[in-house]
């Protein structure tokens, strides 16, 4: 206390300073930094949740190369990144771009579009699951049928078991998405648009030319913000495929339900850490790249 005392006014704010900034420091080191380190770690040994650890060095690394179910999971989660940020982007700005524009009824439709996001991901997959049930239970089948067109295998087809599952999901993303597009549009400064107007700049060129461009910050966060969603799918996946986990012939299986799988159904926790060590690695990789190039001609 003395030593603290005989500190003068600035050295004892930046005391305080440093003893603030230790609490989230440590919050890090503890929940993130530790398991992460610790995750590294267990990929080089064959442990199963209950005995003792084996160093076994890169043997899950190559049986993981060797495993020809990762490479159909790793190619099914690029078709999740690859459909599902792209599709989900374009809709959420085309919705944010009239709506912002919508006077009557705006903020009722802004919260109606924004309600999924806030709703249970289980509740809303098994919903989504039981419209793509077959006659007479599922409510797109007897749309169908209600019009002489044969009923889909919605769940239970190779080629459209991940577009059904990849729907709801990104129709669960999309409020949040829109409600940041909005804010990026009404941050925009009015005197651009006016400009325009006076110059009779037609709306596709004041689109492409102003909105977009000034756009950039918030494209760049929803973007490498959906990507992660996309690429840690799992909740609308485990419970769409509930009777066949990652779908026939695991053809909407993602990395994170693979990773589960073996965890907590094999008990390999060894070859669960490789994988994950994987998972983190695309994630870094794909953000990182994603920043590059949406900031690349800044």
């Amino acid at each position: 206390m003395q030593f603290y005392r005989n500190l003068t006014l600035r050295r004892k704010q930046i005391a305080w300073a440093w003893a603030f900034l230790a609490v989230p420091v440590l919050f890090y080191t503890v929940i993130r930094f530790y398991p992460t380190g610790n995750a590294v770690l267990i990929s080089f040994q064959d442990w199963n949740l209950l005995g003792a650890r084996t160093w076994t060095g890169l043997d899950n690394y190559v049986r993981l190369w060797n495993d020809p179910e990762f490479w159909t999971v790793f190619v099914n989660t690029f078709q999740y990144l690859l459909i599902g940020t792209p599709v989900s982007l374009v809709l959420a700005f085309v919705i944010a771009y009239h709506l912002d524009k919508l006077r009557f009824a705006h903020s009722f439709l802004r919260m109606l579009y924004f309600l999924p996001f806030m709703t249970s991901a289980v509740a809303m997959a098994w919903v989504w699951r039981w419209f793509y049930q077959p006659v007479p239970i599922g409510l797109f089948n007897n749309l169908l049928a209600s019009v002489g067109i044969p009923q889909v295998e919605f769940l239970n087809s190779v080629e459209n078991a991940l577009p059904s599952v990849l729907a709801p999901a990104i129709w669960a993303g999309l409020g949040f998405q829109v409600i940041i597009f909005m804010a990026g549009l009404r941050a925009i400064p009015q005197t651009y648009y006016e400009a325009a107007r006076i110059d009779g700049v037609g709306w596709w060129t004041v689109l492409t030319e102003i909105t977009i461009p000034l756009l950039r910050p918030t494209i760049v966060f929803i973007v490498v913000f959906s990507s992660i969603g996309f690429l840690r799918i799992f909740d609308h996946v485990y419970n769409m495929t509930t009777n066949n986990p990652g779908g026939p012939l695991n053809s909407t299986e993602p990395l994170v339900l693979m990773i589960y799988q073996t965890a907590f159904t094999s008990f390999d926790i060894g070859y669960a850490a490789a994988q994950t060590v994987v998972l983190f690695t695309i994630l870094l990789m794909v953000s990182l790249l994603q920043l590059w190039i949406l900031r690349a001609d800044r």
